[in-house]
């Protein structure tokens, strides 16, 4: 097969989203029409609930004609004066839903006309309710001239609603078929699309992962050092996995052969002559310059070595001079730090104290500074009391004010009770002249003669509790008042308070900054320690290791005399 890998993969992917884009474009189509169809049965109940509302508002006309008629009182008229404000938008949003319907806007065109003359008879009746009264108006609504015009506004009605209906079964019945069409798409080709693309997916692994499976078990072998491979993958194909088998197989004779002169050259022969594949074979390149190295360098290490045996004598005799004089240098290193120590511990005990006197400081101005806006909460608070005393006592100014007026109104009343009195007097005695026809005058007197003392009792009651509220109303202001200048004292004495915290806050923030500066000073005193001590540390430290290392030096010299011989046995075994 020619085609590239890319190609092939490319196809499986493009046949992959053409079955993808068919049955999208598809489930896509029905989805919609499925959404239409939804739109619609929404669009229809709205229909029927407006045609609904239409209705109603008609009827809630005649109800408020009707009241109006029985009462002839102007309040009954409410629902007819919503339903001629309310009318006209309902029957506008009803020709805006059925725009697009002719039938529907004809039988809204019969509507109109209708429900102009249902409210023009409305208004009729309700003028000849004015005018002429109740019997009148009565007998005009008993022609039966209304009756026949609400009979035809619901018949359109009904002929509307079952229009739409009608039309929403329809829809209904499309929906149901783009959902079983929907479904049959998803049913079988979902399965068909899952069994092309197995197929495809089975061919493209056995045309190319099978021989990339086989180059990686190669190359798992290459990286454990295993160079005895047996590629079995094709490698006279034209695409890129031929060329990748290619590569690889002579990557592998060029392995095999660097590993056969890494072998000579373990076995002490440097004779070979490496030949690079090319300029850019960096491997073949790098073991013909490491072997002309190699030569070289074997050479200058057979005449090194005999130079190294004798330096080596020489520097064994001065290491151990050097040890000796390092040994003592670190015992009077270690006495110095010792003293170094003992001093910084006396510096750290002194930045501790002057740390924890910065502290107490700074608490002391925390504390000082809320206290200070405590007495300024406190005088806010002094302050609005003041104004609520004063708000108080203008309010109980205001209730004595009312209290005189409802003393004033006791008055009134309590003159009308005895005008009642008088008048039930006067009728009593004029009842007593008519003799037996003006016994239920009589009775009528007596009661409003009761009523007239009950009123009079009432109205000294009332004067009574009234006298009783006017009394807590002045003590009540009394009371304010005194409160009001007690509470302005208490601001005078909270202002005092307040300048004096803010002294006791200045002064214990100057202490709290001194205080700070201390700890500080020591602070940088007790730095200087840390470092004068970890100097003398490091001084002690590097003694010991220049003792160690003056040892290790004077074994060094010792190895290395001896590897001086024995590197001299290695090179003899080297064929330059």
């Amino acid at each position: 097969m020619k085609w590239s890998v890319g190609a092939k993969i490319g196809s499986g992917f493009a046949l992959a989203l053409v079955i993808l884009l068919a049955i999208g474009v598809s489930s896509y189509q029905n989805t919609s029409s499925m959404i239409d169809a939804a739109a619609w049965r929404t669009h229809t109940y709205a229909v029927i609930a407006d045609l609904e509302h239409l209705l109603s508002i008609i009827k809630d006309g005649e109800t408020g004609q009707r009241g109006y008629i029985i009462t002839g009182q102007s309040e009954y008229l409410g629902p007819y004066k919503d339903a001629v404000s309310t009318v006209r938008p309902a029957l506008d949003e009803l020709v805006t839903l059925t725009h697009d319907n002719v039938s529907q806007q004809r039988q809204l065109e019969r509507l109109k006309p209708l429900i102009q003359t249902r409210f023009a008879q409305f208004k009729s009746i309700i003028e000849l309710r004015d005018a002429k009264g109740f019997d009148v108006a009565v007998a005009s609504v008993q022609l039966g001239e209304g009756k026949k015009v609400m009979d035809e506004i619901r018949e359109i009605i009904a002929e509307m609603r079952v229009e739409e209906q009608r039309l929403l079964k329809i829809r209904e019945q499309r929906a149901d078929e783009d959902t079983h069409r929907a479904i049959a798409v998803i049913i079988y080709g979902i399965p068909v699309a899952f069994v092309l693309l197995a197929i495809l997916a089975t061919l493209i692994t056995r045309n190319i992962a099978e021989p990339l499976r086989e180059l990686a078990a190669g190359a798992v072998k290459i990286a454990e050092g295993d160079l005895t491979i047996n590629l079995k993958a094709n490698a006279e194909r034209a695409d890129e996995v031929g060329a990748l088998v290619r590569a690889f197989v002579n990557m592998i004779d060029g392995l095999q052969h660097m590993a056969a002169v890494a072998g000579r050259i373990a076995a002490g022969d440097i004779r070979d002559k490496v030949q690079p594949r090319s300029p850019r074979d960096v491997l073949g390149n790098a073991f013909a310059i490491m072997l002309d190295k190699l030569r070289a360098m074997t050479s200058e290490i057979n005449s090194g070595v005999n130079v190294l045996v004798s330096a080596a004598a020489e520097i064994l005799a001065a290491t151990t001079q050097m040890a000796a004089g390092s040994a003592e240098t670190a015992t009077a290193v270690s006495q110095t730090a010792s003293t170094v120590e003992e001093v910084k511990q006396t510096a750290v005990l002194a930045s501790n104290k002057a740390q924890r006197v910065a502290d107490n400081a700074q608490t002391a101005v925390a504390i000082s500074q809320d206290g200070s806006q405590a007495v300024q909460a406190s005088i806010e608070a002094m302050r609005r009391i003041q104004e609520q005393m004063e708000s108080i006592a203008e309010s109980i100014v205001r209730l004595s004010e009312q209290g005189h007026a409802i003393g004033e109104i006791i008055a009134t009343v309590n003159d009308l009770a005895e005008q009642s009195n008088l008048l039930a007097v006067n009728a009593t005695i004029e009842a007593a002249k008519a003799g037996e026809q003006g016994k239920g005058f009589a009775v009528v007197a007596q009661e409003v003669k009761s009523l007239a003392a009950q009123s009079k009792q009432a109205t000294a009651q009332v004067r009574g509790i009234l006298g009783e509220i006017q009394k807590a109303t002045s003590a009540a202001v009394t009371t304010t008042e005194r409160g009001s200048r007690e509470v302005e004292t208490g601001d005078q004495l909270s202002v005092k308070l307040d300048e004096v915290i803010h002294g006791l806050t200045d002064s214990i923030s100057e202490a709290a900054r001194a205080a700070t500066q201390i700890a500080a000073s020591s602070q940088q005193q007790l730095v200087g320690m840390d470092q004068v001590a970890l100097a003398m540390q490091n001084i002690r430290e590097a003694s010991t290791q220049n003792v160690a290392s003056n040892k290790q030096t004077e074994s060094a010299a010792q190895n290395l005399h001896q590897v001086g011989l024995r590197l001299k046995q290695l090179v003899e075994q080297y064929q330059v």
